[in-house]
Parts: C-alpha cells; sequence; structure tokens
C-alpha cells in the first residue's frame, strides 16, 4: 500500500468558505473523504495543515526521510511564491513532493505565476480544482 502525506499552507484550512468563486465550496474534510474512499486499500492518506511556515518546514523535516512514506502533496498556498525556506526543505528530504494548486495560478495576479519551490519539486498540478490532489495522488503512485 501506498503513503501519502498531503500538506496545506496557510488559508486552505479555509476551503469551502474562502472566495468559492476561484476555489469552489467544498471543504477539505469532504476532498479528503473522497480521496480516502476512491484509493481505500491502496493508498493511505494522511494529512497536516498549518498557516505557519515554520510549523510546514518542520512537517516536511519530520516525515522527510521516512522510507515508508511514498510522497507528500504539498499545496503551499502564498508560501509557494515567496518561501525560499520551504524550497530548502523540500530540497534537504528524500521523500518526492508534488506540488499542487486548486486554482491555475498563470491565470491570477501576476506575483503567483512564480513559484520557489517548483524547481524543487518532481512536478506540478495547478488549476483542476480540489482534483488537482488527485492528480498529485496519481504523479505519486506512478513514480
Amino acid at each position: 500500500m501506498k503513503r501519502i502525506l498531503i500538506i496545506n499552507g496557510p488559508n486552505l484550512n479555509l476551503l469551502g468558505r474562502r472566495e468559492p468563486g476561484i476555489y469552489g465550496s467544498a471543504d477539505m474534510e469532504s476532498c479528503l473523504a473522497a480521496l480516502r474512499l476512491r484509493y481505500q486499500g491502496s493508498v493511505e492518506i494522511s494529512y497536516f495543515q498549518s498557516n505557519h511556515e515554520g510549523a510546514i518546514i518542520d512537517k516536511l523535516h519530520e516525515v522527510g526521510f521516512d522510507t515508508e512514506l511514498d510522497g507528500i502533496v504539498l499545496n503551499a498556498g502564498a508560501y509557494t511564491h515567496t518561501s525560499l525556506a520551504i524550497a530548502d526543505a523540500i530540497a534537504a528530504i528524500k521523500v518526492a513532493v508534488v506540488e499542487v494548486h486548486i486554482s491555475n495560478v498563470h491565470s491570477r495576479e501576476e506575483i503567483r505565476h512564480r513559484s520557489m519551490i517548483s524547481g524543487v519539486c518532481k512536478g506540478v498540478v495547478a488549476g483542476f480544482g480540489l482534483d488537482s490532489y488527485r492528480l498529485g495522488i496519481e504523479a505519486i503512485a506512478a513514480l
């Protein structure tokens, strides 16, 4: 069985309430329930969310050398565009990381067009709503 950790960054705890025109009306709990049901018996999905950059870095350090973890699906939120520290943490660990975004960041404000973390991730999925998480899981499962 594959083991995958989903890490969400700042403001993603507000999914379902925050800017539904961009992020949709479903919350992360329902997304996780659907993913766990879809992959029942083949992928164990765990979840972590923090609005704090250091907590995300600490979690990456904590799990990044776990030889039983197959990958991390990371939606770093706004930290994607600002955090060299998260990029450095991803570069330092052994576990594969796939960057995901709910919205198409390239169709939004110019500041969101640049990712500090893409270069150290295995790949990037963006613009497919909450289905971006499924696509990230599929990418890791294929590694």
